[in-house]
């Protein structure tokens, strides 16, 4: 590529296994040979094809970005008499359910509550970072989404220890029962305490209640371990995929239980074909009966709310169902709009589900779901995460749960058939919500058909009036510092909140992952370049009403925000982060937000710094990306240090 070339950046070198396709780096064949199993080093060979398709559809979406921002173009909908890319399926016959879907097996059937999380734990040995996966198993959750993306660190080796766990604890590998059995007598001194009974009595048969999801990483990355034996990036959707459904597939089927994925930060039908095409060269080279995976699909960004029915038929029968996400879309709607100067998001608490666009976004998707294929079927709609976690004052914890259960049974009366949660313990809070109605999904209820309008274009990225606050600034500021470094020491997934609140217990900690993270630099990154008026005083700032954001009002914020975390407690901020990974964490945010071309992702920032520690090297890392992008969209998705030892 013209604005990086890998060569030149580092020197290329086998360092590990070599097939006849693939190189697998250093010793990890060998250290992971329970997982890189000749099986699954063979679906991955056999899938390695299809990597190209996923690159030039990669390329295609950059420019595509960049298209609409240089000619200040909004998204649109697709021509109904174009055929979908990828595909022989004509746009107005998906629309119109002129396509055969999936019959929701019977494990999905009920999915009221929906625990997320990861299943490994940074630098972590196997007996202890397995409890991650006992604490789902047991949570009395109907599915849970072993997250290998947003949710998972990709410090080291820690992709390859997720998809080790989750063997183990499929096949009931004794490492994993002597865990669970410890884990079923914790929650239920918890639950005796908390909610006044026990929640598991026969701990090993509650193993088997919760429906095994797994989260793959989405085609926009690279894999961290494993590259094209010519020394190119290979694709991360595929190792995952591949990884998990090859190890576990037959002890899934024996139990009974289906193959289920969350297809992450698909933006359109034509990248759901992608998708689409490997799983389907998946089950090929298995065996495996067509449709025989089943896939849920995140919206998680807003150009795929244009394209909800078009996605539906190409999965075909694969779909299952849509998920609500918020952190992601509020990002992917920052992004589109870049380019617009009048579009500025307000404070971020209070873009919930029912403003302005997050409102028409999530109608659009009950509709799309509710609306039959050829054969009368149905989808499900998951709603999004409810992040809070019950730790913390009384006060503090029944505020919070009063929210939470606001926001449950709105989404139940708005038509979800469950939800996602953070933590095992809110699966006991939010779960009676559905019980309560007692109804297994909302399949097949009645709502307006999707349109396809000037009208319904514009409501995706429409604004309402609100607050923008210094308060609201420095949680912005506070939050993406402690996750930038909290990703540095290997927590994608971080219980956090802003400084100003550590050490008050009426203040409950908030789940965060990478999303999150996202959407406060992006508000951030709006509100300094598109001149953002506040709208409220700040005695201490100075601030009036109607004062702009300004770059000095940024810089002094980023300084005392940075101050308050160098001064935390090793409860808040580890003390020997503020060395390390917290200095790195804040050069990446100024860089961001201060970067005039609105970068498209804080993550790419953050892993091309995964294992390192050198602020020096660091500012290298971060001026070779933003560089490769201002010349021409590049984004570097690959592992720069793959020619490193393990």
């Amino acid at each position: 590529m013209a604005s990086w070339d890998r060569d030149s950046s580092r020197q290329w070198k086998v360092t590990g296994l070599r097939t006849r396709t693939l190189e697998i780096r250093g010793s990890l064949a060998t250290d992971y040979a329970d997982v890189l199993t000749p099986e699954a080093i063979a679906a991955l060979e056999a899938l390695a094809p299809l990597d190209a398709g996923r690159k030039r559809v990669m390329a295609e979406r950059i420019a595509r970005r960049g298209a609409r921002a240089r000619d200040r173009q909004m998204i649109t909908f697709l021509d109904p008499d174009t055929t979908i890319p990828g595909t022989t399926i004509r746009v107005q016959d998906a629309r119109d359910g002129r396509f055969v879907g999936s019959a929701i097996p019977a494990d999905l059937q009920c999915q009221w509550i929906q625990g997320t999380g990861p299943a490994a734990r940074p630098n972590t040995p196997t007996e202890r970072s397995i409890r991650n996966v006992a604490y789902a198993l047991l949570s009395g959750a109907d599915g849970w989404m072993f997250d290998g993306e947003d949710a998972l660190g990709q410090l080291s080796t820690m992709s390859l220890d997720n998809q080790r766990n989750l063997k183990l604890a499929i096949n009931h590998a004794p490492v994993f029962m002597a865990a669970a059995e410890q884990i079923a007598a914790e929650m239920n001194a918890w639950a005796r305490d908390f909610l006044g009974h026990t929640v598991i009595e026969d701990w090993q048969a509650q193993l088997d209640f919760t429906t095994k999801i797994f989260r793959a990483r989405g085609l926009h990355l690279d894999d961290r371990h494993i590259r094209h034996a010519d020394g190119q990036s290979f694709s991360a959707s595929i190792v995952d995929v591949t990884l998990f459904i090859v190890n576990n597939y037959e002890r899934l089927r024996a139990a009974g239980s289906s193959i289920v994925l969350y297809l992450p930060k698909i933006q359109t039908a034509e990248e759901a074909a992608i998708w689409g095409g490997i799983l389907d060269a998946l089950e090929v080279h298995l065996g495996l009966q067509v449709g025989t995976i089943k896939v849920y699909v995140l919206i998680e960004q807003v150009e795929a709310s244009f394209q909800l029915m078009e996605i539906r038929a190409v999965l075909g029968e694969h779909f299952v169902g849509f998920n609500t996400g918020r952190w992601d879309y509020i990002n992917s709607v920052s992004d589109a709009m870049g380019w617009a100067p009048s579009f500025s998001n307000p404070n971020i608490d209070t873009i919930t589900m029912t403003y302005g666009y997050m409102r028409e976004y999530e109608d659009r998707v009950r509709r799309a779901t509710n609306t039959p294929d050829q054969l009368g079927r149905f989808a499900l709609w998951q709603g999004g995460m409810e992040p809070n976690i019950p730790v913390g004052s009384e006060a503090g914890v029944q505020a919070s749960m009063q929210r939470a259960m606001a926001g449950a049974e709105r989404e139940q009366r708005e038509g979800a058939s469950g939800k996602w949660v953070a933590h095992w313990k809110m699966v006991h809070i939010v779960r009676p919500v559905w019980e309560r109605v007692g109804e297994p999904n909302q399949l097949g209820r009645s709502f307006p058909p999707v349109t396809y309008t000037d009208a319904d274009a514009q409501a995706l990225t429409g604004l309402e009036a609100t607050t923008r606050t210094i308060r609201g600034a420095r949680d912005l500021l506070s939050v993406a510092l402690q996750y930038g470094n909290a990703f540095g020491q290997g927590m994608q997934a971080a219980a956090l909140k802003p400084a100003d609140s550590f050490g008050n217990d009426d203040v409950l900690y908030l789940m965060e992952d990478m999303a999150t993270g996202e959407i406060r630099l992006s508000i951030l990154w709006e509100w300094l370049h598109k001149d953002a008026a506040l709208t409220a005083d700040d005695p201490e700032t100075g601030v009036t009403a109607g004062d702009r954001f300004s770059s000095a009002l940024f810089e002094r914020l980023l300084v005392e925000e940075y101050d308050k975390l160098l001064r935390a407690t090793d409860r808040d901020v580890y003390e020997t982060s503020k060395t390390t990974t917290l200095p790195i964490a804040r050069e990446i945010v100024e860089a961001y937000v201060r970067s005039d071309v609105k970068l498209p992702w804080y993550v790419d920032l953050l892993n091309i710094n995964l294992d390192n520690n050198d602020l020096a090297e660091a500012k290298r890392r971060i001026t070779l990306l933003t560089e490769a992008f201002r010349q021409d969209g590049t984004r570097i998705t690959e592992n720069i240090d793959f020619a490193s030892a393990k």
